[in-house]
């Protein structure tokens, strides 16, 4: 017996579903009411330009994909009316949800899984306030660097303080013999 063209599109929905969440390093789960047409043009826009994915799922076929992953339960934030933003790079999608949820007061986070773990909106609002990678990246090399630049002067003071260390050694030895 033929499947029925629903059928197949609900399973063709919770295949991209799962592959998104397998791909993406944060699923953010908002709650997408009271937003107009042209408010959320923009907003997916902004998303877009930063590499996310945004869409409007039914929760039940969300809970079939992610359930069917072996994910951490987001069950408890699949209530309401729900929009997903998938991204590579959670703190960028962090910074424009919790932006667009300034600019509009209209719709609210309800939660994330981020790299596996399951995490409450206080936690993408931390995402959100963090620098973005390349300054975090820039503070990491520079805290990696800055023994190394320590090492370095102490070497240069010694290589400088040498030749008259040498040169007092050699008076002495003369004083001596």
């Amino acid at each position: 017996m033929d499947k029925k063209p629903q059928m197949i599109a609900k399973e063709q929905e919770v295949a991209e579903l799962q592959q998104l969440f397998a791909e993406s390093e944060a699923a953010i789960l908002t709650d997408y009411r009271g937003i107009t047409v042209a408010q959320d043009v923009k907003f997916r826009a902004r998303l877009r330009e930063a590499g996310c994915e945004y869409r409007v799922s039914k929760n039940t076929l969300l809970k079939i994909a992610h359930h069917n992953l072996n994910l951490p339960e987001l069950d408890q934030y699949l209530e309401g009316p729900t929009a997903i933003c998938f991204a590579k790079d959670p703190v960028a999608a962090a910074k424009i949800i919790s932006d667009f949820i300034r600019e509009t007061k209209k719709t609210q986070v309800k939660g994330a899984l981020l790299t596996g773990k399951v995490i409450n909106a206080a936690g993408v609002d931390f995402l959100a306030k963090l620098p973005p990678r390349e300054v975090l990246l820039a503070q990491v090399a520079g805290a990696m660097a800055a023994p190394l630049s320590g090492f370095a002067g102490c070497a240069a003071a010694l290589l400088r303080q040498f030749p008259t260390a040498v040169e007092a050694l050699r008076k002495k030895q003369e004083e001596i013999a």
